[in-house]
C-alpha cells in the first residue's frame, strides 16, 4: 500500500496499522501500476472481526494518484477488494467511512460505487469531523460466486469420475471397490479455496445439465 511517512508517534501508529492488515488480510488489498511500473493507486482493506456480527469487509483507504484518475482505477480496485472478501470470508457486505466535507469522495462512492449512507458518526475523526457510514450490498456477488463455484464443481466431478473409471478397483472383503473419500474430500476442499477472480462469471450452464 502507499503511505505517507509521518514523522512522529501519529506516523508510527498508523504504519503499524497498515502492517496489520497486510499481514491480517494478504488477500484483500491491492494496488494499481502505471506503464512504466509505479504505484498509482492502492485500496486497503480488511474483514471485521466482531465475531457475532454478519460477515462483513471494511475499506480502510482507498487512493488514485491525481494523475491517472478518471480513468476506472478506484472501481477496479475496489471490486477486485469486494470480490476477494466474498471468495475468502464470505463477505455479506462492504463498509467505509468518509468525511462529511469530503464531497468529490461522496459523490464518487454514491454513483460510481454504489456505496449508501447508512449513518452518520459524529467526531469519527481526530479532528472531530463527522463521516458518513456508507454501506454496500454484495449479495448478487456472493450468490455469482456460489453459483461459478458450483459449476465448476460439476465440470470436475465430472471429470474426476471419468478419471476415476480408468483405475483398477481393490478388492476388499471380498468385494471391488474404488476407495474415492480422500480424493473428494480433497476435491472439495480445493473448490472451496479456488481464486475465481479469473474465472468468466458467464461460464456455460451446461456444465451442469438440469440447473
Amino acid at each position: 500500500a502507499v503511505v505517507s511517512t509521518q514523522s512522529g508517534h501519529y506516523g508510527r501508529d498508523q504504519m503499524k496499522y497498515y502492517f496489520y492488515h497486510g499481514l491480517s488480510w494478504p488477500q484483500l488489498s491491492y494496488v494499481a501500476v502505471d506503464e512504466s511500473g509505479k504505484i498509482c493507486g492502492y485500496v486497503l482493506a480488511k474483514m471485521e472481526e466482531e465475531p457475532d456480527d454478519i460477515p462483513h469487509g471494511h475499506i480502510t483507504s482507498l487512493a488514485v494518484k491525481r494523475s491517472n484518475r478518471r480513468l476506472g482505477l478506484a472501481k477496479k480496485l475496489m471490486d477486485q477488494a469486494s470480490r476477494a472478501m466474498v471468495e475468502n470470508f464470505g463477505a455479506k457486505y462492504v463498509s467505509l467511512h468518509v468525511r462529511k466535507s469530503n464531497r468529490a469522495a461522496l459523490a464518487l462512492y454514491k454513483t460510481v460505487l454504489k456505496f449508501a449512507v447508512d449513518d452518520i458518526e459524529p467526531k469519527y475523526y481526530a479532528d472531530g469531523e463527522d463521516a458518513y457510514a456508507m454501506k454496500k450490498d454484495l449479495g448478487n456477488l456472493l450468490e455469482q460466486v456460489e453459483t461459478t463455484r458450483e459449476h465448476l464443481r460439476c465440470l470436475g466431478k465430472r471429470s474426476h469420475k471419468n478419471a476415476l473409471e480408468q483405475r483398477t478397483p481393490i478388492k476388499e472383503n471380498g468385494k471391488l471397490h474404488i476407495d474415492t473419500s480422500k480424493e473428494e474430500e480433497e476435491f472439495e476442499k480445493k473448490i472451496g479455496e479456488l481464486n475465481l477472480s479469473n474465472v468468466d462469471p458467464n461460464i456455460c450452464d451446461n456444465l451442469c445439465p438440469g440447473k
